[in-house]
């Protein structure tokens, strides 16, 4: 844990967020200014500053990840339509906080520009 870093203290409960799933250590919350009627963020537990350094995650926490989203997804109602799932690295690409993080979004046609 960064004790710096805003997702490291939502993990840990210290920050509070709206949590909708916690699991195989990862945490989903709604994001607090959201893109989309449905704007989710997942996060690792564990520190990793970006998509740079997903090596720093097992095996398992990357493919268990990817199977949360999914699962983030699908309990939001936005498999039928479809959704977007996103991550910055970097300021360039305006990542505003230094932990990777991944946006799922939809409930709506999203901007193509987005």
């Amino acid at each position: 844990m960064n004790d710096e870093c805003l997702f490291c203290r939502i993990a840990s409960g210290e920050v509070p967020a709206n949590v909708v799933r916690r699991e195989k250590g990862m945490v989903a919350f709604h994001d607090i200014a959201p893109k989309a009627p449905v704007h989710v963020l997942v996060i690792p537990e564990r520190h990793v500053d970006s998509m740079a350094g997903v090596e720093g995650l097992t095996r398992d926490e990357r493919a268990d990840m990817l199977a949360v989203i999914a699962a983030v997804a699908r309990e939001h109602g936005l498999e039928p339509t479809g959704y977007r799932v996103t991550a910055n690295h970097g300021d360039d690409a305006q990542q505003s906080v230094h932990h990777l993080h991944w946006h799922v979004m939809g409930g709506t046609r999203l901007s193509d520009t987005m």
